[in-house]
């Protein structure tokens, strides 16, 4: 039976502040356990490398106690029930057993945990950072009691280290963010659009960007650079226009309307005499980053979509060769139609004449090497070669396109219109 002290004794003021330490205690306990662990290690790296000055310096003192969240977690919840536990002891020895029952539930619900956890939920960066020492002296204390169970949990259910977000959880992340979401982010409706064009960059491909071969406006090598022609070429207001062989879907390279400046209409120059310069040929399916990094490297702005077989499509957007070998796309995929033919005539050892200046490509230098080497040599004699290519252009991709994709916008130049609908 315990210990009943009377009014206005030491002992008596000794209980009741024992019973307020002790309330206060488990409150500090609970309101730990919300605020600390509701911090996930990623959210606290983020502050502490871009947060506020202050957050950064809440965020530094915070993670060295938050790494080891299980161990952390049991400390808390081991001193929280053992101030709740004794405080009816010390409650029975100054009101009655059911009065102790009264106050002790009343003190926990109020003073240790709804105030508390209300307090830590709003302001638990600030408060764990202030008590990150008292609590690095509690782990310490309960280590014996809390490592092994906590070592049995990390076995159990992993190291509680958070995921990071997908791109889909991301991208709605900055959508809240925005300050047309009404939550009070700072995020301008730009911002928000181009973030999330390039989460969703990484998902479309060629397809989805480039212009139809039908509706792309090329021309033919064997035309002559007359008035109409070179005024049809201004009208449509291009940098580059890409050049075919016979019918459409064989582009064999482009040409920069700037070239053309010095160009008299009268001479009626012929479109093969021209600089024409190479023109890379991508896969369909190829995803659109990746074709980005090729247009970084500067030999071409625009590509060739190639037409891909379910062969192609199924060995990761390599193409295969007569002979049922896999191509890599370094090799063909950035080489010219006209090269890529030589090459293939040299492998299946067709004895056909070449030209003197396609005889030996090596002399010519790599197509990666320098720009100087990104022309074209075009005469008679490799034309009708060009006929036998086997690839099929099914659109051209820009990088226009491709930043349009980012932006999910339309870039609109000079010479572009709007048709109202």
């Amino acid at each position: 039976m315990a210990v009943e002290h009377k009014c206005c004794e030491p002992a008596f003021f000794i209980s009741i502040a024992i019973v307020a330490f002790l309330v206060l205690f488990a409150g500090l306990m609970s309101g730990l356990t919300l605020g600390l662990m509701s911090l996930s290690l990623v959210d606290l790296e983020v502050l502490a490398k871009s947060g506020t000055p202050q957050d950064r310096l809440h965020a530094a003192k915070i993670l060295p106690v938050v790494e080891r969240q299980h161990l952390l977690l049991c400390t808390l919840l081991i001193f929280n029930a053992a101030a709740m536990e004794a405080l009816p002891i010390f409650l029975d020895s100054i009101v009655t057993a059911w009065g102790a029952i009264l106050i002790s539930v009343t003190l926990i619900l109020m003073f240790g945990e709804i105030i508390p956890q209300s307090v830590c939920s709003q302001h638990g960066l600030a408060i764990g950072s202030a008590l990150a020492p008292m609590v690095r002296v509690l782990v310490w204390i309960c280590y014996p009691v809390a490592y092994p169970i906590s070592k049995l949990l990390d076995y159990l259910l992993g190291n509680g280290h958070a995921p990071l977000f997908r791109r889909a959880e991301l991208k709605t992340l900055v959508d809240f963010h925005g300050n047309e979401a009404g939550k009070g982010g700072e995020l301008t409706h730009d911002e928000t659009t181009i973030i999330a064009g390039a989460l969703q960059l990484t998902e479309k491909t060629a397809r989805d960007a480039m212009h139809p071969i039908s509706e792309t406006f090329s021309i033919d090598i064997n035309s002559k650079l007359d008035r109409d022609l070179l005024k049809l070429i201004m009208d449509k207001g291009h940098s580059r226009v890409p050049v075919y062989y016979e019918k459409q879907t064989n582009i064999i390279g482009l040409i920069l309307v700037k070239n053309l400046l010095t160009i008299h209409p009268v001479d009626e120059f012929p479109v093969k005499n021209v600089t024409i310069r190479k023109i890379p040929w991508v896969g369909e399916s190829m995803p659109l980053y990746d074709i980005l990094n090729e247009f970084q490297k500067g030999h071409s702005h625009m590509a060739v979509v190639m037409k891909e077989t379910v062969t192609q499509q199924m060995s990761n957007n390599n193409p295969v060769d007569d002979c049922g070998r896999e191509v890599q796309v370094d090799v063909d995929y950035d080489r010219p139609p006209l090269e890529r033919s030589l090459r293939s005539k040299r492998s299946l050892n067709k004895s056909k004449s070449l030209p003197s200046n396609l005889q030996n490509p090596s002399s010519r230098g790599s197509y990666r090497s320098k720009k100087s080497m990104d022309v074209l040599q075009i005469n008679e004699d490799s034309l009708p070669m060009l006929a036998e290519e086997d690839k099929e252009a099914v659109g051209i991709i820009t990088m226009e396109d491709v930043i349009e994709e980012l932006l999910q916008e339309e870039i609109y130049d000079e010479t572009d219109y709007q048709v109202e609908q």
